[in-house]
């Protein structure tokens, strides 16, 4: 992997305002990659291929990463971006929206990481388990929504997101398969290990 270009890729997201994932929330997931090196991991939400690039590393020698993009421009830049991390062959973008994708995808994934349209997160918490393999684990980025979750105050324009979200990690924490925790690291972090 390319150092230099995934430096210029994070600056360049940070420098337009696009949500990639924050540091101490890579660190805690880098972490978990490193002790059970995965060989398939599905991405949900690539925007510019940030993640991808960065979790690419902690694959298994053969190990693919699928990750779903729908927005046209954020493709492209994530193609771009992944050919110049040098790690094209590992990095496969299924383009469209991960509604219509999800159901369609068959196969196990190792690791399951969820970070797209935060109304959307029941259903994709239900493709995730379905796909997930045995001591496989689910990442969910930013469940606490800027402390949205955990409070009583919300506004009109969040309702739905947080309402779904609360549903989620209450979906979540009463899985009998799963050990789930939630970690307060960048926006909120769920980790779900399936058990068997």
């Amino acid at each position: 992997m390319n150092r230099l270009e995934l430096a210029k890729i994070k600056e360049k997201a940070l420098e337009n305002h696009i949500p990639i994932i924050m540091d101490d929330t890579l660190e805690v997931i880098e972490k978990e990659l490193e002790q059970n090196k995965p060989n398939k991991i599905l991405e949900i939400g690539t925007a510019v291929g940030y993640s991808a690039i960065c979790f690419s590393e902690f694959l298994q020698k053969d190990g693919i990463i699928d990750t779903i993009e729908r927005e046209k421009d954020r493709v492209i830049e994530a193609k771009e971006n992944i050919k110049k991390a040098e790690v094209e062959n590992k990095i496969n973008i299924l383009e469209g929206d991960a509604v219509e994708i999800l159901p369609t995808l068959q196969g196990k994934y190792d690791v399951v990481f969820i970070d797209a349209s935060k109304g959307k997160y029941p259903f994709f918490l239900k493709e995730a388990l379905r796909m997930l393999a045995p001591k496989g684990i689910i990442f969910a980025d930013n469940v606490l929504y800027k402390g949205y979750v955990l409070s009583d105050y919300n506004k009109h324009k969040q309702r739905t997101a947080v309402r779904n979200l609360r549903g989620f990690l209450a979906e979540l924490q009463s899985n009998e398969n799963l050990e789930t925790k939630i970690l307060e690291v960048g926006d909120g972090l769920a980790i779900a290990r399936k058990k068997e």
